[in-house]
């Protein structure tokens, strides 16, 4: 099946300190690099025939920016991992919203068996679907639940 090119793009947003993937607190996220986790998406996106474009910041307002402009890029869906932001952006909730593309919310770690802030989420309760705990798996088990819906819409 050709996927219509209004849904055969993918976009990765990774939140503020994902950067620091590999030496950051490891035993809680793993020793895997952000350039690892993308590069691992970007050849599972490919052999499916889709396109992956993965985007990083640490600031609120370019990641708003960034799901602005999805809507006009055609983007069929969002794979979203909002770090500490999950707990705080009502703004980046809203950008998602408004722009109505279908989005699945992953955490490399498990926020409900972590401190009690971060068992709330602004995202939850809009995503299509909500992955958490299983490290890095956890963004390709998104997207492939994102390229299986793509399929069959």
């Amino acid at each position: 099946m050709v996927l219509s090119a209004i849904k055969s793009s993918v976009l990765i947003i990774h939140g503020p300190n994902l950067n620091l993937l590999g030496t950051r607190e490891p035993g809680v996220y793993g020793d895997a690099t952000l350039a690892q986790i993308n590069d691992r998406l970007a050849g599972l996106a490919d052999a499916a025939g889709v396109s992956l474009q993965a985007f990083q910041s640490n600031h609120e307002g370019a990641i708003v920016d960034r799901i602005h402009e999805a809507k006009a890029a055609q983007i069929g869906y969002i794979v979203i991992n909002p770090a500490a932001f999950t707990h705080t952006s009502v703004a980046i909730r809203d950008a998602l919203a408004a722009v109505a593309v279908p989005f699945i919310e992953v955490h490399l770690s498990n926020v409900h068996r972590r401190e009690p802030f971060r068992h709330h989420s602004y995202f939850s309760d809009v995503a299509e679907a909500v992955i958490a705990g299983m490290g890095p798996y956890g963004y390709e088990a998104a997207l492939g639940y994102a390229l299986a819906r793509m399929n069959t819409n």
